[in-house]
This record gives structure tokens, C-alpha cells and sequence, in this order.
């Protein structure tokens, strides 16, 4: 394992650099105190800061061990910053200690953000969070806060932010004075970005003030660069360009790349607004090289490329126009792989770990609720089952529906019977019985006399002069159908052309539609319906609707098409004429 490695290394240097005496007998806010002065001197800072590690090692100070790698997180360079952080993680483990186990995770994280890497940052905090859930460490618990607070502006989510920057606010103001400053100014951003530009100008002037009464400068650049930010929002360009333009070297010194790319973007789309395109275009190509260089991306920066795109069109440079596209296609495919990952993250495995904490609280004083709360996430999981089979069964009728109105408008009607082609009689009815009946059945089908209501079998066949046993055996030998499927599926194919031909009657209800075909109940007629067609009336009659619309499109947009050929041909003649 690498820390394990650099472990040994900076145990070996220990063994090899001898620690001064007087250095071993100093305290660790001496040694702590000289590692900040030394920061522009790093040879002699070297000294103090294996000094500090070296006497934590000594006594065994798991605390200080950490606090010492923390040191050299803080001083050494991008590549090792990480390797650092896991020293601490492993210290922090063998120390057994859950606050400092999550501190340690929380610094990781805080590295892996440091260098935009937020997947790996939000996997941290949330690390951290579960050890520092169970301690009181108010102060760890409320720098993971704001940590996670960061992340949630970064993907957009600015009213959640808002409320954690407030809780952190109240509480870093008598406990930490950059906490506070630094809470107050991510309060800020968020302000900006909900479009409360008033309020978010006010937050930029307390940060100021409170840093000055707390005689803190370190976020002044920070405040000032973000109001220039709202500034642009509110289309002061000229005043936006002056306060980000003298923030970015404080920002630049301090290798803020983030900060400084989103400085170099709104100063760029400030010209570009005052139509000074020529002079933005630097600043936007600057966005590109932080990009590129550090592998940063956040959405609001996509315009950069697509102003860029913009501006090489206008000039019709087709190559660099080309260039820029294919790097927003890349920016584009890195920004919906990590913002798929982070969204997820966020609401499912941090928004529930915070759930889960305070179940917990509310089961421990209520513990008789638990066989309730079984009973209701039973019963909340059967509803959603319910309703997803429910989802499930209405797309596929609808599916199915749609695929018998498609056959019922391609199907023919069955051929009639030639009575003369009768060659015997069905059954124990002999042929002259057999035509006569059939020649009955079509008159009957003729005249429409299925229509009459309250039809019945006994009735129809009295009105046959014959008796029902015949001319139901009859009717299923050359209809195909029991007698009273017949008779039903009569009113339901005259009904349908009905409604192919009358507008009128698609507006009708089931009982009005069962009363215009003889049918004696409104259920009777959509059980019939149901059984002809396979689907119910009001789909059919939603279908019809939709075919007839889309019929009238078409030939509006043929008629549409025509008038304007027409058109264009009279300019034709005209201009022949000319």
C-alpha cells in the first residue's frame, strides 16, 4: 500500500535527519506555528514538519500522528496530497477512534474536491459521516455539513445548499472564524444562483464586514470575486470585469483553478455582452486551458464552448469551429456520466444515511411504533406493487386494444350464403327448411329488424315460423355464432359503422349508444361491444377521433401544399412576363 510506503519513507528521513534537541522538547503549537511561517521557505519548513511528525510518532499521539500527516496534506504537492490522506485514514484506524477515523476521511475528501474530483469527494464525506454520526463532535459533524453543502451547489441543488450554509453559519460564528467566513460566502453563490441578486449582494458585504471585524482578509478576494459574478448578473459589465479582474490574484496565489476559470468566464461573457467579442475570446480560450490542464468541469462553464463555437461561426473559421464542437461533445459526455453518478449519490445513500439516523433517534424513544412502521412500509410497498402492475396491465391493454381497432378496420364482412349452392339440410332439418330460413336471416339482416329491442330468441324464431331449436342450429351452421352472439354482434357492427359515419353520435354515452341499437342495458351493450371488438366503446371511439384528425391534417397540409405550388407558380408566370 502507498501511505504504508511513505510511511516508512518519512520514518527512514526521521532516522537519517537528526531532530535537534532543542526542536524535541518544543510543544506542537510551536512546531505547528513555525510549519506556517516557514511557508515560503520550504527546506527549513521540512524540518518542522517531520519534527511535528516525529515527536507524535514518539509518544504515540494518534491525534497528533494524523494532525502531522495533515500537515504535509496541506504543504506538499497534488500528487501526494492523497497519499498523505490515506496515512491519516490508516492512523486514524489503528487509533480506533471514530472522530478521528472521520476526520481523517473528511480531509480526503476535501483533497479529491480540492482537485474537482467530487465523485471520489462525495464518497469521502459520506465516509466521514458515518464515524462522526457516532460521536459528539459537533465540529466535525457540521465541517462535513458544509463540505456536503458544496457539493449540492455544485449540482445544482441551491435551495438544499442554502439551508446547510445557514445551520453552518449559526454555528461556526463563535467556533470558527474561517468555517463562518467561508459559509457566509458559499451562502452567497447560492443567493446568486436562485436569482436573489439583492440578497446575495448583502451576504457579499457581510462577509466583507465580518471578516474585517474578525481582522480575517484570507476570504476578502472570495467576496469581492463574488460579487463581481453577481454583478454580471445584475449587467453591470464594466463594474463585474473591475472587482473579478482584482480578486483573480489572491485566487491565482492560492492555486485556486476553479475559482479562477469561473473569473475568466464571467469576465469574458462581460465583454462578449458589451460586444467586445474580440477581447473576451482570450479569457474564454483560458477557461479551456484550466479545463484541459486540470480536468475540471461544471455545467455553467459549457457556455464557454458554446460562445466560442458562436464566435469562430461568425468569422466562418471553420476549422476552429470544428475544434470546439468536438470539445463540448467530450465536455458533454464527461458531464452526463458524472452528474448521473453524483445526483444519485446524493439523494439515495446521503439523504438516506440522515433518514436512517433519525429512525434510529425515533425508535429509540418509541419503540412500541416499530410494528407500525413495519405495517406501513408493507402497506406502502403493496400500493406501489399495485399501482405498478396497474401501470403495467393499462399499457399493455391499451397496446393490445390499439391492435384489435387496427384489425377490426381491415376486416371484411363474411360473405353471404347463395341459397341456391344449399345442397342438403343441417343436421335433421331438411334443404327446403334451410333455405327458406336462410332467405329469412338475410331479409331480417336486410331490413335491420335486429335493431328492435328486447329481441329475443323465442321472439325471432315465432317471427321465423319456426321454432328456436332450427334456427339456432341453422345460425351457428352458417353464421358461425350461437343465436344470441348473432343478434349482438348485428347492432354491434351497425353501431360501428354508425360511428365511421356520424360525428355526432362518437359524443354519445354508453347508454345513449345502447339505446340507438336496440340493446335493453348499458352493461349488456359494452359486455357485446367488448366481445365483438376486443376492446371498449370509448377507446374505439378515441381511436376514430384520432383518425379522422390526422385524416384532416393531411389534407390540410395537402391543400397547404397545393395553394402554395399554385402560388409559386403565378410568380413563376410573373417573372416570365418580366
Amino acid at each position: 500500500m502507498l501511505f504504508l510506503c511513505l510511511g516508512n519513507q518519512i520514518s527512514a528521513q526521521n532516522g537519517v535527519v537528526k531532530i535537534p534537541d532543542t526542536l524535541q522538547l518544543k510543544d506542537y503549537d510551536y512546531l505547528f506555528d513555525r510549519i506556517e511561517q516557514l511557508e515560503s521557505d520550504s527546506i527549513k519548513q521540512s524540518l518542522y514538519l517531520k519534527s511535528f511528525l516525529f515527536k507524535a510518532k514518539k509518544e504515540k499521539n494518534f491525534e497528533e500522528i494524523i494532525n502531522g500527516y495533515k500537515n504535509y496534506v496541506h504543504y506538499s504537492s497534488d500528487k501526494l496530497k492523497l497519499v498523505y490522506a490515506d496515512s491519516m485514514i490508516y492512523n486514524g484506524k489503528l487509533s480506533k477512534e471514530n472522530s478521528l477515523i472521520g476526520s481523517a476521511y473528511l480531509t480526503k475528501g476535501i483533497v479529491y474536491y480540492s482537485l474537482k474530483r467530487l465523485q471520489q469527494a462525495l464518497d469521502n464525506y459520506l465516509v466521514a459521516n458515518e464515524y462522526v454520526s457516532k460521536t459528539n463532535d459537533k465540529y466535525l459533524n457540521y465541517k462535513i455539513k458544509y463540505n456536503i453543502g458544496l457539493i449540492k451547489y455544485y449540482l445544482g441543488f441551491y435551495n438544499e445548499a442554502v439551508s446547510l450554509f445557514r445551520e453552518c453559519i449559526i454555528y461556526f460564528k463563535n467556533e470558527d472564524a474561517r468555517g463562518y467566513l467561508n459559509s457566509i460566502h458559499s451562502l452567497g453563490l447560492c443567493y446568486n444562483k436562485i436569482q436573489n441578486y439583492g440578497l446575495s449582494s448583502d451576504t457579499n458585504r457581510k462577509g466583507l464586514a465580518e471578516g474585517r471585524r474578525l481582522g480575517n482578509k484570507e476570504m476578502e478576494s472570495y467576496f469581492i470575486h463574488s460579487e463581481g459574478i453577481n454583478q454580471y448578473t445584475k449587467k453591470n459589465y464594466r463594474d463585474a470585469i473591475k472587482k473579478i479582474n482584482s480578486s483573480l490574484p489572491i485566487i491565482k496565489r492560492n492555486k485556486d483553478f476553479a475559482n479562477e476559470a469561473i473569473g475568466y468566464f464571467y469576465i469574458g461573457k462581460s465583454y462578449w455582452q458589451l460586444n467586445e467579442n474580440e477581447i473576451a475570446l482570450p479569457y474564454f480560450e483560458k477557461v479551456v486551458q484550466i479545463i484541459d490542464s486540470k480536468n475540471y468541469v461544471r455545467p455553467d462553464l459549457r457556455e464557454n464552448y458554446e460562445l466560442m463555437i458562436s464566435y469562430y461561426k461568425s468569422k466562418d473559421n471553420l476549422k476552429s469551429q470544428l475544434y470546439y464542437i468536438r470539445k463540448l461533445l467530450i465536455l458533454d459526455n464527461i458531464l452526463d456520466s458524472r452528474y448521473q453518478y453524483l445526483t444519485e449519490r446524493i439523494h439515495k445513500e446521503y439523504d438516506t444515511k440522515k433518514l436512517l439516523q433519525e429512525k434510529k433517534h425515533i425508535e429509540n424513544l418509541l419503540n412500541n411504533r416499530k410494528y407500525n412502521d413495519l405495517i406501513l412500509g408493507l402497506v406502502i410497498a403493496c400500493l406501489f406493487t399495485s399501482l405498478i402492475f396497474l401501470f403495467y396491465r393499462y399499457r399493455r391493454n391499451k397496446r393490445i386494444y390499439r391492435q384489435k381497432y387496427e384489425e377490426l378496420m381491415e376486416k371484411k364482412k363474411a360473405p353471404k350464403v347463395d341459397v341456391n349452392t344449399v345442397k342438403s339440410g343441417v343436421a335433421d332439418i331438411n334443404r327446403e327448411t334451410v333455405i327458406e330460413l336462410l332467405k329469412q336471416l338475410e331479409k331480417f339482416e336486410k331490413d335491420k329488424k335486429f335493431l328492435e329491442k328486447d329481441l329475443t330468441s323465442n321472439k325471432l324464431a315465432t317471427t321465423f315460423g319456426s321454432n328456436v331449436k332450427y334456427l339456432s342450429k341453422i345460425i351457428y351452421h352458417y353464421r358461425g355464432k350461437k343465436l344470441v352472439n348473432y343478434i349482438n354482434d348485428l347492432k354491434v357492427d351497425y353501431l360501428i359503422s354508425l360511428l365511421q359515419e356520424d360525428k355526432k353520435l362518437r359524443n354519445y354515452t354508453n347508454k345513449a349508444l345502447a339505446e340507438e341499437v336496440g340493446f335493453s342495458s348499458t352493461q349488456r351493450f359494452a359486455n357485446a361491444f367488448f366481445a365483438r371488438t376486443g376492446m371498449p366503446t370509448s377507446f374505439f371511439i378515441e381511436e376514430l377521433k384520432k383518425e379522422i384528425t390526422t385524416g384532416l391534417d393531411e389534407k390540410n397540409e395537402t391543400n397547404f401544399d397545393l395553394k402554395t405550388m399554385c402560388r409559386d407558380n403565378d410568380y413563376v408566370d410573373y417573372k416570365k412576363q418580366m
